[in-house]
């Protein structure tokens, strides 16, 4: 019995090959199909542990080694029951008694004074396994222990109920019962042990083979996030390159080489038009290949390389380029190599798709804000030209100098619309051309105060971002005055950012308006409130949440708007 349970061990492993029987181990749900297979296997198991038996005649209490047909006199110490136990522990109350089914008959038909009483105890071990089944947990190798111990001493005591006759039976348990029990426990055991300690391992080598595809993942990332170009492959396969420990990473486009590092980079550049039909193959079908020295098609003789994986770079379902992992030769190329370049060609590809996404969004958000800058017009134009219109006869100098600054405002509002990111400096003077056009309508009403940091006026901000503000003081703020008209603006440096803040001394606000002011459009007499909103969502756009407006005001006593511009202008991407 000692002797057979090193074929025990042997067929364990060869178990461990079977996708189906991993999904067992791991308690995944077996369809029928699976089901059927998995109960024939151990049916098998069971025949084949009663062939690796030996034959005990109960008259001379001798053994043979050979299990045929048997005579009245002689049974059978084997191994029968622990496929069936297996069968019933791992797979349940039908895969139990379905495997005792298929063993319990086999012995049957053997014959011998044992032969009903034994195929009776395999179908009650199928169905005693079953009962210890749990789909949740995993099974300890003391249950295992446990249950085939005792459906061997179930089947024992079947002998003495069923077999005859009885002297026969007692003379045969008190011979084999021990062993026969202690070896199918042991045996048991050890097989789920081996079982155990395979899909483990299996587990383990998911486990280092996810942890590396996962620190390969943080390492180019960075690179692809501009998609697919010349130098982010060759960065991309420089990592490849040192993690995979490949003789060479290429990655290409369509059509040509667009980065190859490790062996025959003399031969094999970048820009270098494709050479192999793999490669080829790999583009229109849109599935992994294997190429061997042959396939490959390298034009120099005496290059080293001998076999490569080729698997396809996708974007929206279409092939748009391949990673290629070369060999020296076939035997290089491991079942674990294949699944992580499977994996490796799964996660580029999704990174491009991140990227492709993100480049959309970019997009989206840029068309965005031009839309937003082209909706801030100045509402004051034709306001402007009457004033204009009216200083040209009495005071043409002054008309000048407003046509002038009239002209610097419109143009800086006209390039507002075409670009992203402009200075402070050039916010400011933009303001300061408006204002000038102010003053002449407000006729030494309107005093302007200017509290700047000139270290800071490098700072980047979206176009007709202040202006829009100071608009709002003069519209809604000071438009009733009659004297005395303050407004201060203030561009400084608070901690790590740059402060923009616009103060007047005007009518205030409500403050049943404070709360939507600059988060949507707000309909009212006086206005829409779409300057504001314009100038919050672009601010948001473009810097996040730390950059939008924050109002305060007090009604009779003046309002004060100010945004922050975080990291010297740094955008959001």
């Amino acid at each position: 019995m000692l002797e057979r349970l090193g074929v025990i061990v042997t067929i364990a492993f060869v178990l461990t090959r079977f996708q189906f029987f991993q999904d067992l181990i791991s308690h995944e749900k077996l369809g029928k199909k699976q089901q059927l297979i998995a109960t024939l296997f151990f049916g098998v198991f069971g025949i084949i542990g009663t062939y690796l038996g030996v034959t005990l005649n109960t008259e001379t209490n001798s053994f043979d080694r050979l299990v045929m047909n048997l005579t009245s006199e002689e049974a059978i110490v084997n191994s029968r029951v622990i496929g069936v136990v297996l069968a019933g522990l791992l797979g349940g109350y039908r895969m139990g008694i379905g495997a005792g089914l298929i063993a319990g008959v086999h012995r049957f038909t053997l014959g011998g004074f044992t032969g009903l009483s034994c195929g009776l105890a395999a179908i009650l071990s199928g169905i005693i396994a079953g009962a210890f089944h749990r789909r949740s947990k995993r099974l300890n190798l003391g249950v295992a222990f446990s249950v085939g111990a005792l459906a061997e001493s179930v089947q024992m005591i079947l002998i003495l109920v069923v077999a005859k006759p009885f002297g026969n039976a007692v003379n045969l348990v008190e011979n084999i019962g021990i062993p026969m029990i202690v070896a199918n426990g042991v045996g048991s055991a050890l097989f789920l042990l081996i079982i155990n300690n395979v899909v483990k391992e299996k587990e383990k080598t998911s486990a280092l083979q996810a942890r590396e595809t996962l620190r390969i993942a943080d390492q180019t990332i960075h690179y692809l996030r501009k998609g697919i170009t010349n130098a982010s492959a060759l960065s991309v396969c420089k990592i490849l390159y040192k993690e995979m420990h490949a003789s060479a990473v290429a990655i290409t486009n369509k059509t040509n080489i667009l980065a190859h590092v490790g062996l025959a980079d003399d031969h094999h550049r970048a820009g270098s038009p494709l050479q192999t039909d793999s490669t080829r193959e790999v583009m229109e079908r849109g599935e992994m290949i294997v190429a061997d020295g042959k396939s490959i098609h390298c034009v120099q003789k005496d290059c080293p390389l001998g076999a490569a994986v080729i698997a396809p770079l996708k974007q929206r379902g279409k092939t748009i380029g391949s990673l290629k992992f070369y060999f020296k030769s076939e035997k290089e190329i491991s079942s674990v190599n294949l699944e992580m370049i499977t994996g490796l060609s799964v996660l580029l590809s999704n990174q491009l798709e991140v990227a492709e996404a993100d480049r959309a969004y970019q997009l989206a958000k840029e068309a965005e804000i031009k839309a937003l800058q082209a909706q801030i017009s100045p509402h004051f134009l034709f306001n402007s030209l009457n004033t204009i219109v009216s200083l040209i006869r009495i005071d043409p100098v002054k008309a000048r100098k407003l046509l002038l600054s009239l002209s610097q405002f419109l143009r800086q509002n006209l390039s507002g619309t075409t670009t992203n990111m402009t200075s402070l400096q050039q916010e400011l003077n933009h303001t300061k051309a408006y204002l000038t056009i102010e003053e002449a309508r407000f006729v030494d009403k309107l005093t302007v105060l200017y509290d700047i940091d000139e270290s800071v006026m490098t700072t980047q901000v979206p176009p007709l971002t202040l202006q829009p503000l100071v608009e709002n003081a003069v519209k809604h703020g000071i438009r009733n005055m009659e004297r005395d008209c303050i407004i201060h603006i203030s561009i400084k440096m608070l901690g790590t950012s740059v402060e923009v803040k616009v103060e007047d001394n005007g009518d205030g606000i409500e403050s049943k308006r404070l709360i939507d002011l600059g988060q949507k459009p707000l309909q009212s007499k006086t206005g829409s409130g779409l300057g504001l909103y314009n100038v919050n969502r672009r601010l948001r756009l473009t810097f996040g949440e730390n950059a939008v407006l924050r109002i305060d005001s007090q009604p009779q006593k003046g309002t004060q708007i100010t945004f922050l511009v975080p990291n010297g202008g740094k955008t959001n991407d």
